[in-house]
């Protein structure tokens, strides 16, 4: 088939390979302008152009898609199907009508559940037992379309929202090829969704890893998961930003402990550990990162630094 394929970040990369392996023809690319990034600033490529560019595909970078210039270039591409991943900007009726097959989006989660902008850091945030990726028909709505394909997988315990990431790109890119395969041998059903069982998610901002230490450790464990890479999970100690990209709820005779602090209090400080009084239940530090240092394990952080049981964090 023919496709002008739309998608930014790496999410969107293994899905773009995968219709080129497949033997679909690209016509066109279309992701975000180039955006200052690092410390210099400079603009930098998105992860799909620079994959577009390494395959001799052309690339469209449009500030507004919507525009009527913009529209215009589209017109110019031939394309069966548009397929969208993370582009990042919404379509219109206009372009939603172009294509013959019209616009397929892969979106990272078993919609209805966890419309929006970040279905997969949420469900680890929320402790969902599993996610997925939906093959949907795009309408106007945002993430409102019939779904054409699902496929699920179950989350890990120890599941961050960057190994999520990864687990659904792959399932996405082969998904996609599937699905467009049976879209083009008229064998699919499209399903509407139920929009009773719906949900939203927003854009995550990095004050949504902001830890409240009234939670409970079960939830504030969550958090640091679903929030690695990106945000990341972050407290204030001694006047200082530190981030915790490990823990796990403590058990035993240092769990009891809770009781006895208010939380955000550290309870106890061992060898290669500390542990911070909860809302519900005490938290254990595995992996954290002070302001201005490298990633580390809490055994080497506490090798250069004294704490003290009664410190309080936030």
């Amino acid at each position: 088939m023919k496709i002008i394929y739309m998608g930014t970040p790496d999410f969107s990369v293994g899905p773009l390979e995968a219709l080129i392996k497949a033997g679909h023809e690209i016509s066109l690319v279309v992701c975000q302008p180039d955006r200052p990034k690092g410390r210099s600033k400079e603009p930098a490529p998105c992860p799909v152009k620079e994959c577009a560019i390494a395959h001799g595909l052309e690339v469209f970078q449009p500030e507004r898609i919507k525009r009527p210039e913009a529209v215009e270039v589209l017109k110019k591409y031939p394309a069966d199907v548009f397929v969208v991943a993370a582009f990042g900007q919404i379509l219109s009726k206009e372009i939603l009508d172009m294509p013959e097959y019209g616009c397929l989006n892969i979106h990272a989660s078993l919609l209805p559940a966890y419309r929006g902008a970040s279905p997969i850091q949420y469900a680890v945030i929320n402790g969902d037992k599993e996610s997925g990726v939906t093959i949907m028909q795009m309408d106007e709505g945002i993430d409102t379309g019939d779904i054409l394909s699902q496929r699920s997988v179950e989350i890990d315990k120890e599941e961050t929202g960057g190994s999520l990431f990864d687990k659904l790109s792959v399932i996405g890119s082969q998904l996609i090829v599937e699905t467009l395969d049976q879209l083009e041998k008229g064998a699919l059903t499209p399903v509407k969704q139920d929009g009773s069982k719906s949900s939203h998610v927003g854009m995550l901002r990095k004050e949504d890893g902001l830890i409240n230490w009234l939670r409970s450790a079960e939830e504030i464990e969550r958090l640091i998961r679903g929030t690695d890479p990106w945000p990341g999970a972050y407290t204030y100690f001694r006047a200082k930003v530190l981030k915790i990209w490990k823990a796990e709820v403590a058990g035993g005779s240092v769990g009891e402990n809770k009781a006895k602090a208010a939380p955000g209090y550290i309870t106890c400080v061992d060898k290669d550990n500390f542990y911070i009084s909860c809302g519900e239940g005490v938290l254990k530090i595995k992996e954290l990162q002070a302001e201005g240092k490298k990633r580390m394990s809490c055994a080497d952080y506490l090798r250069g630094i004294k704490l003290e049981t009664g410190e309080h964090l936030g």
